[in-house]
């Protein structure tokens, strides 16, 4: 899986204004950093451009940040460097992840952000979930989040246009979602996903991106859990809301 290497330099766009502060970001898992020990070891997966990685490594903690994209993982390395906090980031897939660290590594694993939909269908899903799973310590946690794709096939193809300038680094943009919705759960999907900056002399600077995704329901996502050896403690899940959580322990 590989994408967002062009939005990654405005990707600060699509993080809400409560999550783009690192220490804000990482406050909002307070509840389950509070089961880890101290100078625990944890993997940021799928780690975007950094603030929950950093916000960790603020914490105290041993972080390390993965990412597909190679934009992406730069722009970590970048923001840790801006806090001076330790963060090691390496560019890999899911996949890629039992090459570069032992099993049994991690007192917690994070797999935020809505990306596990982009790991290609259910097999892909499924090997995701099982590099993640071996990586963890006996005890260890999968932290993850989720799109409620229920609640987002139900809506269909459609445009999501922004009903608000979003304001960073001194810039306006409207941020648009484009959903390609398709007939059947197992199929390719597509979201484009577009930022449309708006200059100080009202000139328009767009930057988009089209990418693949596989989304599953949250019964799915559990068994699969389940079969890489992930016992879930703890879900959010309610087809009312837009997103939700799932905490697993590796047992």
């Amino acid at each position: 899986m590989a994408g967002y290497d062009v939005l990654a330099d405005v990707y600060e766009w699509l993080i809400s204004d409560a999550k783009l502060p690192p220490a804000e970001f990482v406050a909002s898992f307070d509840d389950v950093l509070s089961l880890l020990p101290l100078n625990a070891h944890v993997l940021d997966c799928s780690c975007g451009t950094g603030q929950l990685a950093v916000g960790l490594a603020g914490r105290g903690m041993q972080v390390v940040a993965t990412d597909a994209s190679e934009a992406m993982v730069r722009r970590t390395a970048q923001l840790s460097e801006e806090f001076g906090a330790s963060v090691r980031a390496v560019r890999a897939n899911w996949d890629e992840l039992p090459d570069h660290f032992p099993d049994n590594t991690f007192d917690m694993v994070f797999c935020v952000g809505n990306s596990l939909a982009h790991a290609v269908g259910a097999t892909g899903r499924g090997a995701a979930l099982e590099s993640m799973s071996r990586l963890l310590r006996p005890g260890g946690r999968l932290v993850l989040t989720s799109r409620t794709w229920e609640r987002v096939r139900a809506r269909g193809s459609r445009l999501d246009i922004g009903d608000r300038l979003v304001r960073r680094n001194g810039r306006d943009a409207v941020v648009v979602y484009r959903w390609e919705i398709a007939p059947q759960w197992e199929e390719e999907h597509h979201i484009e996903i577009a930022i449309a900056q708006v200059d100080a002399t009202g000139l328009v600077h767009v930057r988009s991106e089209l990418l693949s995704c596989w989304p599953y329901r949250h019964e799915e996502l559990e068994v699969e859990l389940d079969r890489v050896g992930l016992q879930t403690e703890r879900s959010t899940f309610d087809l009312e809301a837009e997103n939700y959580m799932v905490v697993a322990r590796r047992v």
